[in-house]
C-alpha cells in the first residue's frame, strides 16, 4: 500500500542524519580542542578578549544597535565614549560585556545547577542602567515581535512557563551538548519571559551552556541575521526547527575552528565582516549562473541559497559565494537528488 507520508518522512530521516553527522563531527574537534589542554594562558586570555567584543558586537547589532566593531571594542576594551552615538548604545555595549564576564563566573558548574535566579542576575545585567524597572523581572504586560507573526505567551503564563523551563534545563539527559545550547536558546526566547532583552539574553545563555560543556561560544554573525531570525520563526510557526539547529551547529563548528587554528599557529580566522563585499541583486545572480530568477526564488524559499541582506525597497541581495551554491545544487540535480536532499547535503559541507 502506498504511504503518502512516506517521502516526507524519507526527507526528515535524511535530515536527522545530516545534523548528526554534524554533532559528530563537532564532537571529533571538541575532542581535539581537549589533547590541547591545559591551553596556553596567553592564547586564552587572548581568545576570550576577543569573544567577548565579537559576541558584544554581533548580538547587540542583531537587535538593531548601530555601532561598528571597532566602535564595540573602543567603548568596551578603552572606555571611550563614540561620537554620534546613544547613550542607550553605549551601554548596551558597556552590559553585554560585563553579563559576557559573569557568565565566565558559571563555566565550572554544571547546567543542572543553573536558576532561575541565575537567569533574572543575567537580565539584569543586559538591561542595567538601560530599563531598571524591568531589569531581571518577569514581563507582566503583553508583547509581540516587531514584524513577526509569532503569537507570544501570556504573561499570566509566564511564571509557570519558565518554572517548566527551568524544570527541563536541569532534568534533560543524553542530548549533545550544542543541541541542548541551542534548544535552551530557542525556548527561551519563545517564552519570550522580559519586556526587552530576551535575544541578548538567551544567547548568552546558550553560550554559557556551551562553556560549561567544554564549547566555545557560538557566534551569530550579522551576516546571519536574516537566516537566524527566519529559522526560529520557521520553528515558532510550527514548522521544522532543523535550519536553527544547523545554524547554531555551524557557528559553533566556526568558534571550534578559530580555537584549533590559533592553537596550531595557523593564520588568524578573525576575518572581519566589514570588509567591501559587492552583493548581486537576484537579476545579476540569475545572470551570472545561468539559471532562472523564478528557479533562484524557488531555492531561495526553500532555504537552499542565503539572502544576505534586504534593501530598503525589498530588494534581496546575495553574496557573491552564492554562486558556488548554485553549482553545487545544479551538480546534486544532475545526480537526481531531490531539494530536501540537496539541502540536507549542503548542510554538511
Amino acid at each position: 500500500m502506498y504511504n503518502d507520508n512516506a517521502p516526507h518522512l524519507e526527507n526528515h530521516n535524511v535530515i536527522l542524519y545530516a545534523l548528526q553527522m554534524n554533532y559528530d563531527k563537532l564532537t571529533e574537534k571538541k575532542n581535539e580542542l581537549d589533547r590541547y589542554r591545559p591551553l596556553p594562558l596567553a592564547l586564552v586570555r587572548n581568545l576570550e578578549e576577543w569573544f567577548r567584543v565579537e559576541l558584544t558586537y554581533t548580538s547587540n547589532a542583531i537587535e538593531g544597535n548601530t555601532l561598528t566593531r571597532q566602535e564595540t571594542a573602543l567603548i568596551v576594551e578603552k572606555g571611550i565614549t563614540v561620537g554620534g552615538k546613544s547613550l542607550k548604545e553605549h551601554l548596551e555595549a558597556i552590559n553585554h560585556a560585563d553579563a559576557f564576564d559573569w557568565v565566565q563566573t558559571l563555566i565550572h558548574q554544571k547546567v543542572s545547577s543553573l536558576t532561575e535566579h541565575d537567569l533574572l542576575q543575567l537580565h539584569s545585567l543586559i538591561l542595567k542602567g538601560i530599563d531598571e524597572e524591568n531589569a531581571g523581572s518577569y514581563r507582566q504586560v503583553a508583547v509581540r515581535i516587531s514584524g513577526s507573526r509569532v503569537v507570544l505567551p501570556n504573561p499570566l503564563k509566564v511564571t509557570e512557563l519558565m518554572a517548566d523551563y527551568f524544570n527541563w534545563l536541569q532534568t534533560t539527559k543524553n542530548v549533545h551538548p550544542v543541541e541542548l545550547a541551542a534548544e535552551a536558546h530557542y525556548r527561551l526566547v519563545t517564552i519570550h519571559p522580559f519586556v526587552d532583552g530576551n535575544g541578548r539574553t538567551a544567547r548568552l545563555l546558550m553560550n554559557l551552556i556551551l562553556l560549561m560543556n567544554g564549547y566555545p561560544p557560538a557566534i551569530i554573525r550579522t551576516r546571519d541575521r536574516l537566516s537566524y531570525i527566519a529559522s526560529l520563526e520557521k520553528s515558532q510557526l510550527g514548522g521544522s526547527n532543523d535550519d536553527y539547529l544547523t545554524l547554531i551547529s555551524r557557528a559553533v563548528d566556526r568558534s571550534l575552528d578559530i580555537y584549533l587554528k590559533a592553537l596550531k599557529g595557523e593564520e588568524e580566522p578573525f576575518l572581519l565582516e566589514e570588509k567591501t563585499v559587492r552583493l548581486l541583486k537576484i537579476g545579476e545572480l540569475a545572470k551570472r549562473s545561468r539559471e532562472t530568477i523564478s528557479t533562484l526564488r524557488h531555492w531561495t524559499k526553500e532555504g537552499l541559497l542565503d539572502v544576505f541582506e534586504k534593501t530598503p525597497s525589498g530588494y534581496q541581495l546575495y553574496k557573491p559565494e552564492m554562486l558556488d551554491r548554485i553549482r553545487q545544487i545544479k551538480g546534486l540535480k544532475e545526480r537526481r537528488f531531490t531539494l530536501s536532499e540537496i539541502k540536507a547535503q549542503l548542510k554538511q559541507r
